[in-house]
């Protein structure tokens, strides 16, 4: 039996949503060369990183329909593996690339499923 409530799929959804709006607060006005050059930013993006994969993870535990939504989730949690773990270190270069090619598309599909939670 559980004795616990279960949490809400919009907790998770808000976490990854407010980790991406600090990392792109992070690097505003950065180049990819001052970013790898500045270990408090990348100390910082990476740890936001780390979060967006674990609610993820947790969110494809829970409500694996909802999860299933969102592009590239399974690669998205290995990249949080690969920082947490260092199973490959992950290059500057890559984390940039994310930065910005990746997490503008993440943060687009969190906001539409949290608009569509919010009216259902």
């Amino acid at each position: 039996m559980k004795w616990f409530m279960q949490r809400d799929p919009r907790a998770w959804l808000w976490d990854v949503r407010e980790a991406a709006e600090a990392v792109k607060h992070f690097v505003a006005g950065l180049d990819a060369n001052s970013y790898a050059r500045t270990p408090l930013v990348y100390s910082a993006v990476e740890r936001k990183f780390e979060i967006i994969g674990e609610a993820l993870n947790q969110l494809a535990k829970a409500k694996p329909e909802l999860a299933a939504r969102i592009p590239h989730l399974a690669q998205i949690v290995a990249f949080r593996n690969q920082l947490i773990h260092g199973y490959a270190r992950v290059d500057h270069d890559t984390v940039w690339d994310v930065i910005q090619q990746s997490l503008p598309a993440l943060a687009t599909v969190v906001d539409e499923l949290l608009q569509e939670l919010e009216q259902s």
